[in-house]
């Protein structure tokens, strides 16, 4: 009896392809947008996680911020970094980097690179690791000498290929502004860091380097620091503030001629800019799903008005109440899943497409797909359940007699 009940059941939707597709489309594009959309915040969730994995959660940056009422000679300075140090009592320790752009090349190849003039303890600040080489000495950053360390991406750069052993290029010399400067140390892949440095196509320098020889006046000066740990971080920013207050001879009244910020306060803002976005696309999603059962439902109550002989018939020879139940319940749930198998595959056919696009990030997930088929065959059972139950209820006479 339960085959025969399927069969009917497939039966009545192949016998109107149209108003069957109809009914499933709301449900294949519900399914295809949940599925699109959890990939979206999944995507903007591993992309936060990407631009902050090189940041340390005991991170402080101190940028400048000149305001009107500060002085205008006033700015942050590498020697702030050696003021702090020396009076803060919760900060571990800080360096100085100046950044900018500058023209470099290798033999017929050319390219312009983002520039980080920086000291040697920067490199464990930022969490990077070096896959060959070393990295500068005290000697070469007092020295101003014309070396560098370069980010993995400049392997395909110079050489034409990422998988150059980075060993290879170690006492190569890069035209950087019209200078000869000595590869020293190759990174380790890394991706994009808080200050939205792409340090994998980067030219790292000695900070006097950069500074007095290659950048100059056009750099843009940064100070990092580390708090002694994770529970400092407060108290650590307000010595910070006090110290560099101080240092730059700021009266009580003057706003600060630098602006502070945290690791944590970045990355929790930025995850939760890329959890509400992901909600709001879900909640977008599930609307259409939901106006989808809707349809769902009205497709249903048509069925039963225009089949009610036949329910009449099949109660007239024996067929119990749960049978008509089960077939018309069945009819909603095939609608639901076969339109939710469908709405899975075309979701996960335009993920990749979307990853084609430029600046677009999805990610497959098969939370994403378990969330969305469950739903629309949900939707079946919840929308199709009241219209069945109306079919098996029907009296056998009445439902004879009805045109």
């Amino acid at each position: 009896m339960k085959f025969e009940i399927l069969y009917m059941a497939f039966e009545a939707l192949i016998s109107n392809k149209l108003r069957t597709f109809l009914s499933m489309l709301g449900v294949i594009i519900g399914v295809s947008t949940v599925i699109v959309v959890v990939g979206i915040g999944s995507g903007a969730q591993k992309k936060v996680d990407d631009q902050y994995k090189n940041l340390n959660v005991t991170t402080i940056l101190a940028m400048g911020n000149r305001g009107k009422d500060s002085s205008s000679s006033s700015k942050i300075s590498e020697e702030d970094v050696a003021y702090v140090l020396e009076n803060a009592s919760f900060v571990a320790t800080g360096a100085a980097i100046v950044e900018g752009s500058l023209s470099v090349a290798y033999g017929s190849t050319s390219s312009s690179l983002p520039a980080i003039g920086t000291d040697p303890g920067y490199l464990d600040i930022a969490n990077l690791e070096l896959s060959a080489g070393r990295s500068f000495t005290e000697d070469e950053l007092t020295g101003k000498a014309k070396v560098a360390i370069i980010g993995y991406s400049s392997l395909e750069t110079f050489w034409g290929d990422e998988t150059t052993d980075p060993e290879s290029v170690l006492g190569e010399y890069l035209t950087v502004a019209n200078k000869k400067v000595e590869i020293i140390g190759v990174l380790e892949e890394n991706g994009t860091s808080s200050s939205m440095l792409n340090y994998d196509g980067s030219i790292f320098v000695p900070f006097t380097t950069a500074e007095k020889t290659l950048l100059g006046s056009n750099a843009r000066l940064m100070l990092n620091f580390l708090a002694k740990d994770a529970e400092s971080v407060s108290v650590a920013m307000v010595e910070i503030e006090a110290l560099l207050r101080k240092n730059h001879k700021l009266k009580d009244g003057k706003e600060n001629d630098f602006r502070l910020m945290d690791a944590g306060s970045m990355v929790e803002s930025a995850s939760a800019t890329a959890t509400t976005m992901a909600i709001l696309l879900t909640s977008v999603a599930t609307i259409v799903l939901i106006v989808s059962g809707i349809g769902i439902m009205n497709v249903m109550f048509v069925t039963v008005s225009e089949r009610t002989k036949e329910i009449g018939i099949i109660k007239a020879v024996g067929g119990e109440q749960k049978d008509i139940l089960s077939q018309f319940l069945l009819e909603a749930v095939i609608l639901s899943g076969i339109g939710g198998i469908i709405g899975v595959v075309i979701g996960e056919t335009i993920i990749p497409f979307l990853n084609s696009l430029e600046d677009w990030y999805v990610v497959a997930s098969v939370t994403g797909v378990a969330i969305a088929f469950s739903f629309s065959a949900l939707v079946g059972i919840f929308f199709g359940f009241y219209p069945a139950l109306q079919a098996s209820r029907l009296d056998p006479v009445d439902a004879l007699r009805g045109e």
